[in-house]
């Protein structure tokens, strides 16, 4: 089976940094995207970045440009996202997703698989 795990969420003051791990098992994870999401409350899940398989391309949604970071180690089936000049704004759950398909990376339908969600506040 498909299983993702988040984790590496916490309270940091803005400014301040945090890494997220996704760890992922049961498909070949050399060939697929992984994308990082997240919700605020009340809020709909926006993709915040992106990475594709063995080239390892990034995406990066506008508000995170130049904050976050978006890796993966294939060895360890692991993709972080290094979360830096963290901004209250950037308070939510994040999710990680793969087997994009369909659709705009940034779109939560275009994703199929999704593990449960790490909290990160940002207080100000």
């Amino acid at each position: 089976d498909v299983q993702l795990q988040a984790f590496g969420g916490g309270l940091v003051q803005a400014g301040g940094s945090l890494r997220l791990s996704c760890a992922a098992s049961g498909f070949s994870f050399d060939d697929y995207a992984i994308g990082w999401f997240r919700q605020a409350p009340g809020k709909e899940r926006e993709g915040v970045a992106c990475i594709s398989g063995r080239a390892g391309n990034t995406y990066y949604a506008n508000s995170v440009k130049g904050r976050f970071t978006i890796s993966r180690d294939n060895a360890k089936k692991t993709v972080y996202l290094q979360m830096n000049n963290l901004k209250p704004e950037d308070t939510a759950v994040y999710y990680c997703a793969t087997h994009w398909g369909q659709g705009p990376w940034w779109v939560a339908s275009s994703w199929d698989y999704w593990g449960k969600g790490t909290q990160v506040t940002v207080s100000s």
